[in-house]
């Protein structure tokens, strides 16, 4: 199966935006780039020293991972990228507006399980609580599925594209407004 669509998949740190992106790319017959590439040196060492990343921070990673995604636009691609607020996201559909994004939640107990477990990766477990204190789930006006992570990779995957394939395709290129109320017979 192909898509011509850019995925972003998203979520806290430890939901395993870096396991499940690559398989879903290989899914969909698309290439995949890891979000956290996008970084520049000081982000890293800045989580890597426990502090969390501030909006300034964040703009530049995110305009850079929006350029990649927009080059992608109608070849399809899968990128990983937190995008944990809605300000992220629309920042990356102000480059890419046929972004759609795949959530992956779970249970904070699972999410932390697994952050202990992994090795070698510069996000220390301490910043779980500011991971989601930061989110903002996504909303049912934004382009996108929320996954449940619980299982193995293979099923959060294949969960991923099976939710991707109920979305019609006029919603994955361009998510509906927001409901507009009126006063009045229409």
């Amino acid at each position: 199966m192909h898509t011509p669509h850019v995925v972003a998949v998203m979520g806290v740190a430890g939901t395993g935006k870096t396991t499940i992106g690559p398989l879903l790319a290989a899914r969909l017959g698309v290439p995949y780039a890891e979000g956290d590439d996008f970084h520049p040196s000081a982000n890293i060492a800045k989580m890597s020293a426990g502090t969390p990343l501030d909006d300034a921070d964040r703009w530049p990673w995110l305009d850079a991972i929006g350029a990649w995604a927009r080059e992608r636009e109608g070849l399809g691609g899968v990128v990983s990228c937190s995008a944990l607020k809605r300000s992220y996201r629309d920042r990356l559909r102000a480059s890419a507006p046929g972004i759609v994004f795949v959530h992956l939640a779970g249970d904070r107990a699972l999410i932390e399980d697994r952050m202990a477990r992994r090795r070698g990766h510069f996000m220390p477990t301490a910043l779980l609580d500011s991971q989601f204190a930061t989110l903002q789930p996504i909303q049912p006006d934004e382009a996108g599925v929320v996954v449940d992570v619980s299982g193995t990779p293979e099923e959060i995957t294949g969960r991923a594209a099976q939710a991707l394939a109920g979305l019609s395709d006029t919603r994955r290129q361009y998510p509906s407004p927001p409901p507009h109320h009126r006063k009045g017979p229409p």
